[in-house]
């Protein structure tokens, strides 16, 4: 019987094995199905293009991109995102969206990226875009857009990049910018809209870089003396979507569509407004100029105390405490900037945003900082060697001619101390002449001194019969000193009527 027992144990427990492995399997979760209509690679999901009417279940969670692109959805569901958790894209373009709704981004709090382009959004209301706190662009470009509520954009405090451009928008709040701040914001457009009515000074008053991102070609603007002066000092200045589009702003002469000309085209039609009305209309930054390597620090003061400053850098990084990541540029406690040493890379504009309970969001102010390389004097050192070299040999020469004895060759340098000491002097053809030089002085030819004579002639020698022919003949004083060469009056003989026929001079 014991071994009838045995093998029954023994299926009992593989019975109870294999049991056990199917609850496994059953509690296992289930792998992620990528649904039929969609293309998964990653974490990159693509619906795109499959005319779908409604949004597809059971998604991936690892979704980061969802593409439901060129498709025919008219809703979109409240909380449909909570499973894509780790969602950064959401690409909704060319679909039939006529209105969002409160709630339907609640669950994307991580969402970088929003495309609703091409679609028949006409409103956009206060909540339709609660819970996009990380949101940094939003393209709502070609849709049907007519209305903005004045916190459309509220929350949306990292956004970058908002484009509005082929709406039907005729008005918008550049002093409010419906909710959005201006402390990220860098691109708005608002180009090929109905805006006629737009506020000079409340263009004027936005920060530079935001100007520089600014566009608003493509409207029936009107002529207007004012907004004609802005446009052109923003291209004077440099502006990008003033220069990239310059031919496409336009305005209206008169308040129908047939009158439009172009801005910096027809200047007839400005022809009468006067330089001085733009003149108060925008504040010019302050120029300031550095050198390389020195240091230069910038004060945000405001009308009254702000209660958080922020500084835009001419890279368009965002500055606050501590400061650049580069670590260049530091930003105090005061509000102040600071930079300790100033290089190329920190020339540009230099906006400060102050932000306060009575201070409006957008007050700025500006710095134009412009960096200058030191001058290179390689000349300096050479100059001062080169003096204090040339006082070294100057003094030398000084001392050798004070207490040097003197040489031979200088005894017309040294005449008192040549007078007292002659150094014996070899034959010259000047003692050959020394009879004659005798016979025609009065004084004796071995007088102890020849100074001492009280009268002095100056002789010229009678010439000769015969020609000299152009030897040199020599007129020799009484007083002739021979230490002193140069008192020798030298005169060519030559064989003229004029030299011939001359009879000596005596002077007495």
């Amino acid at each position: 019987m014991a071994w009838l027992v045995l093998p029954g144990i023994l299926l009992c427990m593989l019975g109870a094995g294999s049991g056990t492995s199917d609850l496994g399997d059953a509690l296992r979760p289930a792998p992620h199905n990528c649904p039929n209509t969609c293309i998964c690679a990653a974490d990159v999901l693509s619906c795109a293009g499959h005319g779908l009417q409604d949004l597809p279940v059971a998604l991936p969670v690892t979704a980061a991109e969802l593409d439901l692109s060129h498709n025919a959805l008219r809703r979109l569901h409240r909380g449909w995102l909570a499973p894509l958790s780790r969602l950064r894209a959401l690409n909704l373009g060319y679909n039939k969206l006529d209105m969002l709704g409160r709630g339907v981004f609640t669950n994307a709090s991580g969402l970088r990226i929003l495309d609703l382009s091409s679609n028949m959004l006409k409103n956009l209301h206060t909540h339709d875009l609660d819970g996009l706190e990380e949101l940094e662009r939003l393209l709502l470009f070609n849709n049907s857009l007519v209305h903005l509520d004045l916190d459309a954009f509220q929350g949306l405090r990292m956004l970058s990049h908002l484009y509005l451009g082929r709406n039907d928008l005729s008005s918008f709040s550049f002093n409010h910018l419906h909710g959005l701040r201006t402390t990220h914001l860098r691109t708005l457009d608002l180009s090929s809209n109905w805006l006629k009515h737009v506020s000079i000074t409340e263009l004027a008053a936005l920060p530079a870089f935001l100007k520089n991102g600014l566009y608003l070609h493509d409207n029936p603007l009107p002529c207007n003396c004012h907004l004609y002066h802005l446009l052109r000092r923003w291209r004077q200045r440099g502006l990008s979507a003033l220069c990239d589009f310059a031919r496409e702003y336009t305005c209206l002469v008169f308040e129908v569509s047939e009158s439009r000309v172009r801005f910096f085209e027809h200047s007839r039609v400005f022809e009468n407004c006067s330089a001085a009305a733009a003149r108060d209309l925008e504040l010019p930054e302050e120029q300031l100029h550095a050198q390389a390597g020195q240091s230069l620090r910038l004060f945000c003061n405001t009308s009254v105390p702000a209660a958080r400053v922020a500084w835009v850098s001419p890279k368009n990084e965002l500055l606050v405490a501590p400061g650049s990541r580069d670590g260049s540029i530091a930003v105090l406690a005061d509000g102040s900037l600071a930079i300790g040493r100033v290089q190329e890379q920190h020339a540009g504009i230099f906006v400060c945003l102050a932000t306060g309970p009575r201070l409006h969001h957008n007050q700025t102010l500006e710095y134009n900082v412009s960096v200058h390389k030191p001058r290179l004097e390689p000349e300096a050192f050479n100059t001062g060697f080169t003096t204090l070299l040339g006082c070294i040999v100057g003094l030398v020469l000084v001392v050798l001619y004070l207490f040097a004895p003197p040489c031979r060759g200088c005894c017309h340098c040294c005449r008192p101390a040549c007078r007292n000491h002659c150094w014996p002097r070899a034959s010259s053809p000047l003692q050959e002449l020394s009879a004659q030089s005798s016979v025609l002085s009065t004084t004796p030819p071995d007088a102890p001194s020849r100074k001492a004579s009280v009268h002095k002639h100056v002789v010229f020698l009678e010439p000769g019969k015969k020609g000299l022919n152009g030897r040199v003949q020599l007129a020799v004083a009484e007083d002739f000193d021979l230490c002193s060469p140069l008192g020798l009056q030298l005169k060519a003989g030559s064989e003229s009527a004029s030299s011939t026929g001359s009879e000596g001079l005596v002077m007495t």
